[in-house]
């Protein structure tokens, strides 16, 4: 019998995911890991699982440091010390921000690079001539870079005009054919609520419409505590309004997102958006804004969309959206549809596996 390859997978920082490019990693690692033996490399601050075997992949834990500034830069250093001195056939390394450590890894390996989003989001953006420094010095070691969006391809072609190893692979979604019963409730969810996710939008929409039933606001909003306050001052004038902090277990999220009578995603910057798919997943009707990283995904037959930053227009759509259910239901079975023949990861990993073997020495 075969041996199968290994894989070690840096990035993720921490399973089982709950959000972002975990899912991402996570879901590839499910769908391949009858094929391959993947060892995840993780920190305790991001997931509260021990070293060892879960769900047929390892699962290495390293001890956080009590310096929250520079865990993840430890992080990312200590993954690429450990893998020198095991033996893989292949790293999978996700984020252009740990490309600073590919001079360490390619002294002995190939690497895949996944990007998950090429454009800062605000908390980052003082970091900006860093992260720019790095994409121009590091970012073309990866033997192979794969992005999740249109956007991140363009971005990184134009960072990198004689490097021509990059592919676009989309993010997909596990159909779990649930349905729930409908709630007279409006949701929106993120897994870190930063402005660029633009609840504050959503909130201050709400303010002119006479809007009585539950609201949700599912996500952690402690990442910025200025930008925590102004949402808990917007929600004062709200008062059938819940935070409910971030909401780790699968189940229990899907189940709130998938029983709400609509879904609000008002983000500013996105690279493809896995909210937007999972909602899709559970045929519950968005409102989303009229970006383009969006409209590469869902048409304006899937996706009920207002203009980006438009708090009238978003007001607007809400208030149409509640009047109209019935074509709400049109625009959110559509977008099943387009989920189910296109963004499924049945399909999409396997283009993962097609990468590995074209990388493995």
């Amino acid at each position: 019998m075969n041996q199968k390859l290994k894989i070690a997978v840096i990035g993720l920082k921490g399973l089982p995911a709950f959000g972002g490019a975990a899912v991402v990693g996570e879901s590839i690692i499910n769908e391949l890991k009858n094929q391959y033996d993947f060892t995840v490399l993780s920190i305790s601050s991001h997931t509260n699982e021990k070293s060892g075997y879960r769900n047929n992949y390892f699962q290495k834990v390293f001890k956080k440091i009590p310096f929250g500034k520079i865990n993840i830069l430890y992080y990312y250093i200590r993954s690429a010390i450990y893998v020198l001195f095991k033996r893989f056939d292949l790293i999978h390394l996700h984020h252009r921000d740990a490309a600073f450590i590919l001079p360490i890894l390619r002294l002995k390996y190939n690497v895949i690079l996944t990007t998950h989003g090429m454009v800062l989001t605000e908390k980052w953006k003082k970091y900006e001539i860093l992260f720019s420094i790095q994409d121009k010095i590091f970012l073309n070691l990866a033997n192979l870079i794969t992005t999740v969006s249109q956007k991140d391809l363009k971005i990184i072609y134009s960072l990198l005009p004689n490097y021509n190893k990059i592919i676009q692979i989309p993010n997909g979604v596990t159909l779990n054919n649930i349905n729930f019963e409908q709630a007279d409730r409006i949701t929106f969810a993120s897994g870190r609520i930063i402005p660029d996710k633009g609840c504050h939008l959503f909130l201050e929409a709400l303010q002119g419409i006479n809007y009585n039933s539950e609201i949700l606001i599912v996500g952690d909003y402690n990442q910025m505590s200025h930008y925590q306050k102004i949402l808990i001052d917007l929600s004062a004038h709200l008062p059938n309004l819940h935070f409910t902090g971030l909401i780790k277990e699968k189940d229990k999220l899907f189940e709130i997102i998938g029983s709400s009578r609509i879904f609000v995603y008002p983000s500013l910057i996105e690279s493809m958006s896995m909210v937007m798919l999972e909602v899709a997943s559970l045929k519950v009707p968005m409102i989303c804004s009229r970006i383009q990283e969006n409209l590469d995904v869902f048409s304006e037959e899937e996706v009920l969309y207002f203009e980006p930053n438009n708090i009238s227009d978003l007001r607007e759509k809400i208030q149409w959206a509640i009047q109209n259910p019935d074509e709400m239901n049109t625009y959110a079975n559509a977008a099943y549809s387009k989920v189910m023949d296109n963004y499924q990861w049945s399909n999409i990993a396997p283009l993962y596996a097609n990468v590995y073997q074209s990388l493995i020495k």
